[in-house]
């Protein structure tokens, strides 16, 4: 079993150009299954049945920690996982059948994605004190992701050779190695610009590599410091909402329809493959407008003054 969990992480980072967070997640719900089946006494992935199947859902459910039960997003993650390392046995090993082939996952509601109102972002983006080195960095990067609609692992990413400032477009490489090319405003071209000149380079003296956005040794950001810096900045302006990076993400989708872009182009600047992932901002868009429409038409709260 060990061997098999081992060639199918090998094939994953194949597929997926050694993403370590995917490696990481196939990892923990394959190291997490396969305990389940110890304990029930098998030790062959060929073994496992429908009822086995059913079983394990049951005790996910049963299980709880910190935060409560397991949420149906994290079963429905763990069986997605299973699915795919079946799929792999069946193919690439030899296995016969598919126990979680027909097995339905549990009922998703789908998400409205968290979005900042522009004078939230405005707000954000314009508190940071550009005389000083880090602040500067910190508003160049973030000004970007909104303008971009980056995602946190495409901004830490970012090359030099990325950047088309005679064009105004960075090419990123997303999900996937999917490419593709997003233009950007002029003021967040001057601020990446005076970044750059002014900040990086002095920061980056003594180092050979094109890392868009370092810290003061010349290394390059990782996801996680890239949300501290923006939870931080977002606790210094009494914010009092948990920011997170894919925030950004969301607001540059939003705000682009909110302002008549067409919904394939939005696709096309998010580098989705498909236009009903997208298309969850639009929904977003119509919250906001009947949200506006109660609270502006005169007879729209009618039936508050009829009681």
């Amino acid at each position: 079993m060990k061997e098999q969990m081992e060639r199918f992480l090998s094939y994953i980072d194949q597929i997926n150009s050694g993403s370590s967070h995917t490696h990481a997640a196939y990892e923990r719900d394959l190291c997490d299954f396969s305990e389940f089946l110890m304990q029930e006494g098998i030790t062959s992935f060929a073994d496992v049945d429908r009822i086995l199947v059913m079983n394990y859902i049951a005790d996910l459910r049963a299980r709880s920690g910190t935060l409560g039960a397991m949420k149906n997003t994290s079963i429905a993650r763990r069986l997605s996982s299973l699915r795919s390392f079946y799929r792999y046995l069946n193919e690439y090993i030899g296995t016969q059948g598919n126990p979680f082939a027909y097995v339905k996952g549990p009922k998703l509601a789908r998400r409205i994605p968290e979005f900042l109102f522009y004078d939230e972002m405005e707000s954000f983006l314009s508190s940071f004190d550009l005389a000083d080195p880090v602040s500067l960095r910190n508003r160049a990067m973030f000004e970007l992701m909104y303008a971009c609609g980056l995602r946190v692992s495409e901004v830490v990413s970012l090359n030099l050779h990325d950047i088309d400032p005679h064009d105004g477009v960075i090419h990123i490489t997303g999900k996937g190695d999917k490419q593709r090319i997003v233009p950007f405003y002029e003021l967040a071209g001057e601020l990446l610009e005076r970044y750059i000149k002014t900040v990086r380079s002095e920061w980056c003296v003594h180092k050979t590599h094109t890392i868009v956005f370092v810290n003061q040794r010349g290394e390059g950001l990782t996801t996680r410091g890239v949300q501290y810096l923006m939870q931080k900045q977002a606790d210094a302006l009494g914010m009092n909402v948990r920011i997170h990076p894919h925030m950004f993400r969301h607001s540059f989708a939003t705000h682009l329809l909110d302002n008549g872009a067409d919904l394939r182009l939005v696709q096309e600047l998010l580098g989705h493959s498909s236009l009903s992932t997208t298309q969850i901002y639009v929904h977003v868009s119509q919250e906001r407008l009947k949200s506006v429409y109660e609270h502006a038409h005169p007879r729209a709260s009618l039936h508050n003054r009829m009681e």
